[in-house]
């Protein structure tokens, strides 16, 4: 939805705003549902950080404090991105790419060795490569065009 202002310009999110927001708000949802015993399995088991942690976010993600600290920092970021195009195309791209080597760091790592410290299991894993994908794909498709934006051309 667009308004306009006093000047008479057109004001409103963009789709890439949209979308930069509803990421940021679904990574705070997450990071609070993983504080929330039912909805995450074996939440006496929740550790601060490591591969002891046998909390599962769903039955099925496995999550720390450190993990939800880190989902709700994330959509910290995605909410805070989201006032600009820019900054929304920055935050779906970089944080995609993010989730990439996280999705790659997950798979070349032991599960049960000091390195998973997030930690991550193999639904975690697949997980972020989804996102990673989805977030870099957004990022670039909803940002086509939008470099024209405000610029005055002339007509032929």
């Amino acid at each position: 939805m667009t308004s306009m202002n006093s000047d008479g310009r057109t004001v409103g999110r963009t789709n890439i705003q949209k979308a930069a927001l509803a990421v940021g708000a679904v990574f705070l949802l997450v990071g609070i549902l993983g504080f929330i015993p039912g909805i995450t399995g074996n939440y006496n088991t929740l550790g601060f950080a490591g591969p002891d942690s046998d909390a599962v976010l769903l039955g099925i993600f496995q999550v720390s404090v450190l993990h939800n600290i880190v989902h709700l920092l994330f959509g910290a970021a995605g909410i805070a991105m989201a006032r600009s195009a820019a900054q929304s195309r920055n935050y779906l791209i970089v944080g995609g790419a993010i989730y990439l080597v996280l999705w790659l760091y997950g798979l070349l790592i032991g599960h049960d060795t000091p390195a998973n410290f997030v930690p991550v299991n193999s639904a975690d894993n697949w997980l972020h490569f989804v996102l990673g994908v989805a977030m870099i794909g957004l990022g670039v498709a909803l940002s086509r065009g939008t470099s024209r934006v405000g610029r005055t051309t002339t007509a032929r």
